[in-house]
């Protein structure tokens, strides 16, 4: 089991993002509230949500379907990113705009604390230390009860940790995404910072299931480089080699059920940071389910060695984000 803030968490969590953003259309109402109460019917007991999904949709969605509950599950959402006055998404993390981003969440969440409240994106415009001291406040004062930052490098998070305990740090983390291991999962174990993983099965390539770059209009993979004709077919090529090691993780966890590549690349996300959270999203309550039971597996150092040669860090070609979001997060890439 994980610790944030003191409280026990198992080590995979759910990102809620999906169920109002990102990827096309969204399901129904009624999906998203089923979903989420079979997360917590299995057992999740953290739920991550953020001001900038569906812009205030999908904290309306976990008040409606799970806030009867709310003893049952750590409450995270994020702050610094939302829908801006010209309807689209805006960075902004003045003092002003984040209490007032958080009143707005926690009147949508209906609730009357966030347990763990994240800059969604450090406004590079504005010191850390300044956005981070109101968000310090806003815990004096009882709306939150612990910071996190999100897609921070490990020197912005010292800064911010001398202002207030960060008590977790959200990156994107999976086999195909290893900057964190740069410098930022180093310092969250030093600091006492839980670590998150976000897109631990990479935004779907790593499942296996994902065979084709056509997305459809508004998934956020159309505009990522990662995905686009120049990379996806060696990525994916990449990802075969990594499934082809699949026989060996089943062989080393024979008496639970056949493991799935998703499982996999879970697996050795949690293996590689092992005391970070991880968060995969899903539309799909059968890959609820796989996500969540993807915990009971595990890796052998031998097993870690193999894919380390067999996928190097260089295996995967093509930037995280485009050039404009690129230049908005402050991770340190390779």
């Amino acid at each position: 089991m994980r610790k944030i803030g003191g409280t026990t968490l198992a080590p995979v969590a759910l990102g809620c993002m999906n169920l109002s953003h990102a990827y096309g259309t969204p399901p129904t109402e009624k999906h998203g509230i089923e979903l989420l109460n079979q997360a917590l019917d299995l057992g999740c007991n953290m739920l991550d949500t953020a001001a900038l999904y569906g812009f205030g949709d999908n904290e309306q969605l976990l008040a409606k379907a799970v806030g009867h509950r709310r003893n049952e599950y750590l409450l995270a959402s994020k702050c610094g990113m939302f829908k801006g006055a010209n309807g689209k998404r805006t960075i902004d993390g003045r003092p002003e705009t984040l209490r007032q981003t958080c009143e707005q969440a926690l009147r949508r969440l209906n609730t009357d604390v966030i347990d763990l409240y994240y800059l969604h994106r450090w406004d590079k415009s504005v010191p850390i230390e300044e956005s981070v001291g109101e968000l310090s406040r806003l815990v004096d004062e009882g709306k939150i009860k612990h910071i996190g930052l999100s897609e921070v490098s490990a020197t912005t998070l010292e800064k911010a940790h001398c202002i207030h305990p960060i008590a977790a740090v959200q990156s994107e983390y999976s086999l195909w995404s290893r900057n964190a291991e740069i410098a930022v999962i180093d310092k969250c174990r030093g600091l006492g910072s839980a670590f998150v993983s976000f897109s631990p099965v990479g935004r779907g390539i790593l499942s296996g299931e994902l065979q084709s770059n056509q997305f459809v209009a508004g998934d956020i993979r159309n505009a990522m480089p990662r995905f686009n004709d120049d990379h996806f077919s060696t990525n994916l090529a990449t990802v075969d080699k990594f499934a082809c090691l699949l026989p060996m993780f089943a062989e080393e966890n024979t008496s639970l059920p056949s493991p799935t590549l998703a499982q996999f690349a879970l697996a050795w996300t949690l293996a590689k940071a092992p005391n970070s959270i991880a968060l995969p999203g899903t539309t799909s309550i059968k890959h609820l389910e796989d996500n969540w039971n993807a915990q009971q597996y595990s890796i052998s150092s031998a097993l870690l060695d193999q894919i380390e040669r067999t996928v190097p860090q260089t295996a995967f070609i093509g930037s995280r984000y485009n050039t404009q979001t690129q230049a908005e997060i402050d991770t340190e890439e390779y």
